[in-house]
């Protein structure tokens, strides 16, 4: 990044309207490394408490592999990868001891210093990416309806409405392995967002409206807002919701300076 920047992130957490939370989210930054951070989102299932175990699995496993994580040497995707595998493989381990079959989505993303980023995904929670208004990339789900739009069956719109549109295809704590997808971008630019959600947020937004909200305001207040708007239109029939967001910010006095849209988009 040419010039300096600061990031500037707040997480979301709401039970919405079902009796337990099984959604975890966290945002840590390094304790070693400044403007290193790391963002994750869970969202659990099964039973009343094994989808809260399973998500808080992952939350535990981020959190100690984050810990000993180096910037400067380590692989970010890697640790995404390690985190997801543990992660997955404590959750098999505690379905056989327990005898309840717990499960999680994951969507995780690592900010090193320097604006680059990574991102890791098993599930329908999801990373987006804005730049501004516009969306650079987002997460793809792995989901039976997704499945159907890549077929072509299924446009996104119907996709959200159909009656299947909470099957999974993949996510830790499965008999078998997950698939775990991975992003790469090598240059993060002041005026963009990333946010991590599980599907209890993204199920009531269009695109559109979700880089609108991430642009107009700061990361508490659209977190705010999108949980607050996610249950207006849930009437009553709404998910757990979890979010974490983090925006990328001109340092104070290079706020006025026109330059931070000057770069090219990436592809």
């Amino acid at each position: 990044m040419e010039k300096g920047y600061r990031l500037s992130a707040a997480t979301g957490l709401h039970r919405g309207d079902r009796q337990y939370q099984q959604d975890q989210v966290m945002l840590l930054a390094h304790p070693r490394v400044s403007g290193c951070v790391l963002g994750v989102v869970a969202d659990g299932m099964g039973g009343r408490t094994g989808g809260r175990k399973a998500a808080d699995q992952v939350m535990l496993t981020a959190r100690q592999l984050f810990e000993r994580f180096a910037p400067d040497s380590d692989d970010a995707t890697g640790l995404l990868m390690q985190i997801a595998r543990e992660a997955h493989l404590v959750i098999k381990l505690t379905a056989i001891a327990a005898e309840q079959e717990p499960h999680s989505t994951v969507a995780a993303f690592v900010v090193n210093p320097g604006g680059e980023c990574h991102w890791l995904h098993a599930g329908d929670s999801r990373v987006y990416h804005f730049r501004g208004l516009s969306l650079v990339r987002r997460t793809k789900d792995h989901s039976y309806v997704q499945m159907l739009v890549d077929q072509g069956q299924l446009t996104e719109e119907e996709a959200t409405v159909h009656p299947r549109s909470n099957v999974l295809m993949g996510c830790l704590g499965t008999e078998d392995d997950p698939r775990l997808d991975t992003h790469f971008v090598s240059q993060l630019q002041i005026g963009d967002t990333l946010m991590a959600c599980t599907d209890g947020v993204w199920h009531y937004f269009t695109t559109e409206e979700l880089g609108a909200v991430l642009h107009a305001l700061p990361p508490r207040e659209a977190s705010e807002f999108l949980i607050e708007k996610a249950r207006t239109r849930a009437m009553g029939g709404g998910d757990n919701l979890s979010l974490v967001i983090v925006q990328v910010e001109a340092l104070p006095e290079e706020k006025a300076t026109p330059a931070s849209s000057a770069h090219a988009p990436l592809r």
